[in-house]
């Protein structure tokens, strides 16, 4: 049997003029990831990351720390199948329609615009992008130069079907993405509905684990 790891990029620089890059804590995490594998003997024979700063940037630090105790790591291969789902477009091309359509979604946007910093903004962007990714899966909502909600999770499936089916036995595979990219990879192995690869996005912390077992 081989072993598939999938790690949530660190945390990245939420609200700032450059969301895709890791925050000093995302840096950290990171490095406490690596240090905690190093400590367990926990060794890859395969990297993979997607084209977003934040998700090859953590494999870079997680590297770093491996070289720095003279353990291999290997150099990552990207796919953009790994890369998060749309979800600034998201808010640009689809939050106004449902505005328009239905007064919920205008009252969860004046609350982020109106919330102070810290927390409070952070949980009332949390409820209107969640309200709005619903509206996305469900799929009844066109928008030009949106990605559709299935495009993502076949993109994610291919990504991960590409990467299990290559030759050999007890590989070792890391693969460094996001929130969404896990939750859909969950909510396929379980095969339960799409709506809950959402929910299993929400609950998916930066820096953490999830751990496949496979086989060809």
């Amino acid at each position: 049997m081989s072993k598939l790891v999938l790690v949530r990029h660190g945390q990245a620089s939420f609200f700032s003029d450059d969301y895709d890059r890791l925050s000093d804590m995302g840096e950290r995490q990171a490095r406490v990831l690596a240090e905690h594998w190093l400590a367990h003997g926990v060794a890859f024979d395969e990297v993979y990351t997607g084209t977003l700063v934040r998700q090859h940037r953590t494999a870079e630090v997680v590297g770093d720390v491996f070289r720095a105790a003279n353990q291999p790591w290997p150099t990552h291969e990207v796919l953009e199948g790994l890369n998060e789902y749309p979800a600034d477009e998201m808010m640009e091309s689809l939050l106004p329609k449902l505005r328009a359509e239905d007064e919920r979604f205008e009252q969860l946007d004046l609350e982020f615009q109106s919330a102070a910093d810290g927390k409070e903004k952070y949980r009332s962007f949390h409820r209107l992008l969640s309200a709005v990714m619903e509206k996305w899966i469900e799929g009844k909502h066109e928008s030009n130069g949106l990605m559709p909600w299935t495009q993502f999770r076949d993109g994610v499936r291919g990504a991960m079907k590409q990467i299990i089916s290559k030759e050999g036995n007890g590989r070792r595979v890391a693969v460094f993405s996001s929130g969404g990219v896990i939750g859909v990879s969950v909510q396929t192995v379980l095969e339960s509905p799409d709506r809950m690869a959402a929910e299993l996005n929400w609950r998916i912390h930066n820096a953490s684990v999830t751990e496949f077992t496979f086989s060809g």
